[in-house]
């Protein structure tokens, strides 16, 4: 039974009232793959009575926001799987045409600033009613961050949504102590006191925390002002987010008030990380949609397995560690195996599984040799600048739970579709085991650039270690017999990539390993990650050393333009085409990517 959407859908489970409503910017799929299933199915088995409002109309007369009342405990908003504008907006901020989570992948069901607009009518509606906010987006924005968008500096986003409390991170554990913490009448104080939330406080409570275990961040008006003191908050709230125990409070100040952030909890078990995934889902698109088109993330996912979250790679321009955190969390054989049997009981399983991964494919039950150094340390990766010699590697846990997986009836073959990481393998024969057993007959991995200054500021490997790649890889197929390809894909435009960066790629890649690039990615600085801080201030944060930015889009285009000419080292022609821009309005005209 799906979680209700409607007042019939409650009706029909004999409830009078809710506890949980939760409004999502997702189409409703009951899959451990989409937060707000996952929320939503945790709360209902701790006996809540939880329903949830996917997309709702924000332009009427507000009734998606009025249909359900008011819940007896609180309203739970996030945006769904995606940051709104990136969801929304290119590279070169173009709207896009589409939206993988909605039926039909038709794009124009959700605002853009997503938690902010749903937040701020559930809070003109229901004003006494808490609203607490989660997600990608809400984690990513809770305090001063770059937003690219605007090309500006925005104060957190419990300043701009109203929202009475943020839920940062993964919320299996958090959003349960929450529930509990308002089970009795909407109490503050007993909110204040959880980890992994942040909120809004005035000058006398905030003063009450200056103590030891306490950093107070340059102001969202002095990282205004100044960009270094912006650099400097991120460096912090980068380090502390990727402690394995951390027990600092953060308060940043905004106007009169203050932004507070109490420290995460430590990473789940694995037990309490096999409980989400256990849960009774669906797995399906709400029947709501029948007849309404393919969700295209649905289709995408729905016959793969995720086998842990986080990962310790540490790479500047991505979010998984900000969000799910930099030390790996990984599911039980029995746990994945069992997902495996449901999944090969779908009606249109055809015994292919299009992935068995994660955030990085080969980084399951991998961690520190001894957890008490990890405990200790700072770094924001494990791999970067050089492999931690304290990390455990071993390949093997993950190579038996290959073995398993393809000794299942109804499996055919099990894909590896998620970015594996080349600089984990050393000696293993996981290289091997993956092209024999485990692809498609295309293996994508991701070197994102060739010039080391370039790798080291996106803190990722040397491309030597590519190419040591490449050349295993075709070994390893001519000794097999298999005629597959190796395909990497590359990121143009990043903080200290120049034009000619672009066209030693193109010349390494195209000319010298005869590659055929399918992607070509033009970086997006999403918040708070270390590639948005560096493009908008122009520096590194941690050495202050200047970093040339291609901040124009006629710079970001002759850069990606490398891949697409006919003349690969040719400089490319000047293109004054104007880009339409989201600062100002728009209409929901369907426009070319």
């Amino acid at each position: 039974m799906f979680l209700p959407t409607t007042i019939k859908e409650v009706e029909a489970r004999g409830w009078d009232e809710l506890d949980v409503i939760i409004f999502s910017g997702d189409a409703y799929i009951d899959h451990p793959a989409f937060g707000p299933a996952v929320i939503g199915r945790i709360l209902e088995a701790e006996g809540y009575r939880v329903a949830i409002v996917p997309q709702p109309n924000w332009r009427d007369d507000l009734r998606d926001f009025k249909k359900l009342g008011k819940p007896r405990l609180f309203f739970a908003v996030s945006a769904g799987a995606m940051d709104s504008m990136v969801n929304h907006y290119t590279a070169n901020l173009r709207l896009r045409s589409n939206d993988a989570y909605t039926p039909g992948g038709k794009a124009g069901f959700r605002p853009d600033r997503t938690v902010d607009t749903y937040t701020k009518i559930l809070k003109q509606l229901y004003p006494h009613t808490p609203v607490v906010v989660g997600g990608i987006e809400a984690s990513l924005r809770r305090l001063t961050h770059y937003d690219y968008w605007s090309d500006k500096l925005r104060e957190s986003i419990l300043e701009t949504s109203g929202a009475d409390l943020l839920v940062y991170g993964m919320g299996d554990k958090v959003i349960r102590e929450v529930a509990k913490a308002l089970r009795n009448g909407f109490n503050m104080k007993l909110l204040r006191g959880l980890r992994q939330v942040g909120f809004m406080a005035d000058k006398e409570y905030v003063e009450k925390l200056y103590n030891g275990k306490t950093i107070v961040l340059n102001s969202f008006e002095q990282c205004v002002e100044d960009k270094r003191k912006f650099g400097k908050n991120f460096c912090d709230i980068e380090t502390l987010s990727n402690m394995m125990q951390c027990e600092t409070t953060l308060v940043e100040p905004v106007g009169d008030r203050y932004v507070v952030i109490t420290p995460p909890h430590e990473r789940l078990t694995t037990e309490e990380l096999d409980h989400s995934f256990d849960l009774p889902y669906e797995r399906a698109p709400h029947p709501r949609y029948k007849g309404k088109g393919d969700i295209p993330a649905w289709e995408m996912i729905k016959h793969s397995i995720n086998i842990h979250r986080g990962c310790f790679g540490g790479c500047a321009f991505c979010t998984i560690s900000a969000h799910q955190g930099k030390f790996i969390n990984s599911r039980s054989e029995r746990s994945i195996l069992a997902e495996v049997e449901k999944v090969t009981r779908m009606p249109d399983f055809r015994g292919y599984l299009s992935d068995v991964g994660a955030p990085s494919a080969n980084m399951y039950r991998m961690g520190g040799k001894n957890e008490e150094a990890c405990r200790k340390c700072l770094r924001p990766s494990c791999l970067h600048p050089k492999r931690c010699p304290n990390l455990n590697n071993d390949h093997r846990p993950l190579l038996a739970l290959y073995e398993k997986i393809r000794a299942m009836k109804g499996i055919k073959k099990a894909f590896i579709g998620s970015g594996i990481r080349y600089d984990l393998f050393d000696d293993s024969p996981y290289l091997a085991t993956v092209i024999k057993h485990h692809t498609s007959g295309r293996l994508k991995v991701a070197p994102e650039h060739t010039e080391d200054h370039v790798l080291n500021l996106m803190r990722k490997p040397p491309f030597a270690m590519f190419e040591e790649l490449n050349r295993d890889f075709r070994a390893i197929c001519d000794r097999e017999g298999l005629r597959y390809q190796l395909i990497p894909y590359f990121i143009s435009s990043h903080p200290g990539c120049r034009e000619q960066d672009m066209r030693a790629l193109a010349q390494k890649v195209l000319g010298r390993l005869h590659f055929d690039l399918e992607q070509v990615q033009d970086l997006t600085p999403t918040p708070m990650t270390l590639s948005s801080v560096m493009f908008y201030t122009g520096m590194n944060p941690y050495t202050g050393e200047k970093v040339f930015v291609a901040r124009s889009q006629e710079d970001k285009r002759r850069q990606k333009s490398y891949f697409f000419r006919d003349d690969r080292t040719a400089r490319p022609q000047r293109n004054t085409q104007r880009r339409p821009s989201p600062k100002g309005k728009h209409t929901n005209k369907k426009v070319s990517k």
